[in-house]
């Protein structure tokens, strides 16, 4: 407020002014709007608690997890442990949670390349590279996942010829209707000195990349990574399978009459998803993959080729490695796609974590509790992909200096 002296000059006044209203407080305001939406959260979550609770007793049913201990009382296709119709509700479920591991593990890596080498090839100066990489992506990514499913395995591999009339390749893996039949690795007592050789290449070859990058930053001399390491991580094992007495033996497929006995067998359900998962997927991935090279300015090509690097190297060396910034969170994203819509397995009967779900659902009657676990572990597998993607991003973000 200001006031008037008798020589007409303005000066401020001091006494107080009116008195504000709390309703007019911003951050009073933004603490009231929060207790209120907090407040009706809890009040939906305990009306559906109770509405629950009522139901279950006039179906005359308790809520527990007790029945994860009882028999299934029924057979899965496909299990990487051990599973018979006497095993419990909670093995059938951690079956179906390896078999949803399994392909999203194998589908991501295999997403990753095709993707990265579909966005390369949209950016190739060769017409017919990069206008087949573009009909490719669009046509692909513009088909209904469930359809693409059905395509490859009623179209694909149901058709394939019988047992009896199987491909043969070397007379050790076999194609068929059935599958792929192929030799099964069984592995001795004495096979933990190979997996130590195995783990010690490992090491050391992180310790050799690391020196041969220090090596570069110091001299600009750059040292055959990938030549050296190959070599070593395909020989220490073998190495310690001679040692240990080479304890690793093979379980051939033969043919026993509709079928086959012996071996190991990749199921068309199995291939079928992962075919259309990875062909889907890539689609989008190359996408991320093409908007991250043209981000990177095109004065860091021109400038790597004036150094005298090559295309391959160029792109491997500098383009690469810039434009990780741009394609790392999106490419999280699409692998946590893939791994959700994994769950689309049910249609063609691989088991996996929901199919395996909806059949112990349909056989003890415990609807809330299946699908609350099928819901916790969807959400915990989705965070720790999404936390260890930030990781990488983090590590492979460009650091200023």
């Amino acid at each position: 407020m200001t006031a008037q002296t008798p020589d007409n000059r303005t000066v401020a006044s001091t006494a107080p002014g009116p008195r504000e209203s709390w309703i007019y407080d911003p951050k009073l305001r933004g603490y009231l709007s929060q207790i209120i939406v907090v407040g009706l959260l809890l009040w939906g979550l305990y009306e559906i608690v109770v509405n629950t609770q009522a139901n279950l007793k006039k179906l005359n049913q308790s809520f527990g997890f007790d029945f994860l201990s009882q028999a299934s009382g029924f057979d899965l296709s496909t299990a990487l442990v051990y599973f018979s119709s006497n095993s419990t509700y909670g093995r059938a479920l951690w079956v179906g949670f390896l078999n949803t591991v399994l392909v999203a593990v194998i589908g991501i890596f295999l997403t990753t390349i095709l993707g990265f080498v579909l966005g390369v090839m949209r950016l190739s100066k060769n017409w017919v590279v990069s206008r087949f990489a573009t009909l490719y992506i669009e046509i692909v990514r513009n088909i209904p996942l469930l359809l693409q499913i059905f395509i490859w395995y009623a179209l694909v591999l149901k058709p394939l010829p019988g047992p009896k009339q199987a491909l043969n390749i070397a007379n050790s893996i076999f194609i068929s209707n059935r599958g792929i039949i192929m030799p099964h690795p069984s592995f001795g007592d004495s096979t933990w000195i190979a997996i130590l050789m195995l783990v010690a290449a490992l090491i050391g070859t992180w310790i050799y990349r690391r020196w041969a990058r220090n090596e570069q930053e110091k001299t600009g001399q750059a040292r055959p990574v990938w030549l050296v390491s190959i070599p070593i991580i395909i020989v220490a094992p073998v190495v310690g399978l001679l040692i240990a007495g080479w304890p690793l033996t093979w379980d051939y497929p033969e043919l026993a009459g509709f079928n086959f006995k012996g071996g190991m067998t990749l199921v068309p359900e199995f291939i079928a998803l992962l075919l259309a998962l990875v062909i889907y997927t890539a689609a989008f991935i190359a996408e991320n993959v093409r908007s991250g090279i043209l981000a990177v300015s095109h004065g860091q090509t021109e400038a790597a080729h004036a150094l005298g690097l090559d295309n391959a190297k160029t792109l491997r060396l500098v383009v690469i490695p810039q434009a990780l910034r741009v394609i790392i969170p999106p490419m999280a994203s699409q692998y946590l796609n893939l791994t959700k819509n994994s769950s689309l397995a049910v249609a063609v009967g691989y088991p996996d974590l929901m199919y395996a779900g909806g059949t112990v659902n349909n056989q003890s009657g415990k609807a809330i509790e299946v699908f609350s676990i099928l819901l916790i572990v969807y959400l915990a597998t989705s965070l720790l992909t999404s936390l260890f993607m930030n990781w990488f991003n983090s590590r492979m973000k460009l650091v200023e200096r």
